[in-house]
């Protein structure tokens, strides 16, 4: 059956996303739903990150790839080297990259990631409409700090960026939102926002199908309950003394069989599951998981809400501060201390998530109000009503 076209003709989009999974994903959701309805999609980045998570069919305007600074871990410091790391290095080297896809390509709208500051100051610039995308949830609603000092410091960043693009300064507009149109993947719950702005499109999980890594299905123990434990594809390199403690954690949870993404031959308890890269959402959807023991990163967090799983999330940086004080907050989830948390705490953790019901209901109900915000087909209809409005 052919894909339905939306009335008024196919549109052009073009999606300006850092090179970074846990953004790409959902946007890669987003654009399938939006290919679906007969319109067409191409991106912005380095070819070598984002043709594994997009696929040999994506159409991509290559940017190059070059290496960013380490970053910090935990509180301001973790804000600021993002910024001073990664997302302004980042723009200044795709800038011009980005120019010329909106000048070559001629979109009709381009959706900027929050973290992809280039695409809002190469749409401005051509007069091009252009949407926010925020999956992480540093940015949607200025939560993480209440300290004037980082606020003040950010907005010389982001006046910064729009000068060196050569942007009048009267026209200045923060790049992070959109004045028309800002996409979340959250709710109003998770995002903590007491009022949802009118330009704010909060449309819970952007979930698609998408290639799993090979998992030994017939491993997993009948019988036993099970968490997952996941700290994300950035933290590799600081999580291995944590992933020490959880493991010596579970091995005092012999009812619980732990299925690990990280190095097979980490030291484990005895019938755990260790896999480079492990299927998560396939995990979640068969329902192979009754907790997850995470870092508290967007994806892994609001997967596991929409299936019902309650969480133990141990924040490194960025955002993750931010979403495992909500997630606790709401009852969906114990907070640990990443850096100190001992594995008797680890241990009592897991052990309350797994035991008391109320996690578990908690979960449920706000993955049912994550579900409530429409997902892709929410998120395609309102950029398509942002697109039409003045065309």
């Amino acid at each position: 059956m052919p894909a339905p076209t939306s009335p008024g003709g196919a549109l052009r989009l073009l999606i300006v996303a850092p090179p970074l999974a846990g953004h790409l994903l959902p946007a890669r959701a987003l654009a399938l739903a939006w290919a679906a309805r007969g319109h067409r999609v191409s991106w912005v980045g380095p070819e070598s990150a984002l043709r594994p998570v997009l696929g040999p069919d994506a159409v991509v305007h290559p940017t190059g790839a070059r290496l960013f600074r380490e970053q910090a871990v935990g509180g301001a410091a973790a804000v600021r080297s993002l910024w001073d790391g990664f997302v302004v290095p980042h723009t200044r080297f795709t800038l011009g990259a980005v120019r010329r896809a909106v000048e070559q390509w001629r979109p009709d709208v381009v959706l900027v990631d929050q973290h992809s500051p280039a695409g809002a100051l190469a749409a401005h610039g051509a007069g091009v409409r252009w949407a926010s995308f925020a999956p992480s949830s540093l940015e949607i609603g200025d939560p993480p700090f209440d300290d004037r000092e980082l606020a003040s410091w950010r907005d010389e960043v982001l006046h910064g960026l729009w000068e060196r693009a050569g942007l009048p300064a009267a026209e200045f507009t923060d790049p992070r939102f959109s004045p028309g149109l800002v996409i979340a993947p959250t709710c109003r719950e998770l995002a903590g926002l007491d009022r949802v702005p009118a330009e704010y499109a909060l449309v819970g999980p952007l979930l698609a199908d998408r290639p799993e890594p090979p998992f030994p299905w017939e491993r997993l123990a009948p019988g036993r309950r099970r968490v997952l434990v996941t700290m994300g594809t950035l933290s590799a390199e600081v999580a291995g003394d944590f992933l020490h403690r959880a493991a010596a954690a579970l091995a005092e949870l012999p009812d619980v069989q732990a299925v690990v993404a990280g190095p097979p031959d980490a030291a484990l308890p005895p019938g755990a599951l260790a896999c480079d890269r492990v299927p998560v959402l396939e995990l979640l959807e068969r329902g192979a998981v009754d907790a997850v023991l995470c870092h508290g990163g967007m994806n892994t967090a609001v997967e596991s809400l929409v299936h019902g799983r309650p969480l133990v999330v141990a924040p490194i940086r960025h955002d993750q501060p931010v979403t495992a004080g909500r997630l606790a907050a709401l009852g969906a989830a114990v907070r640990v201390d990443f850096a100190t948390a001992t594995a008797g705490e680890l241990r009592a953790a897991l052990r309350s998530v797994l035991d008391d019901p109320s996690f578990r209901t908690a979960a449920q109900l706000l993955g049912r109000q994550l579900l409530s915000g429409g997902g892709t087909v929410a998120a395609v209809e309102r950029l398509e009503r942002f697109v039409r409005a003045k065309r």
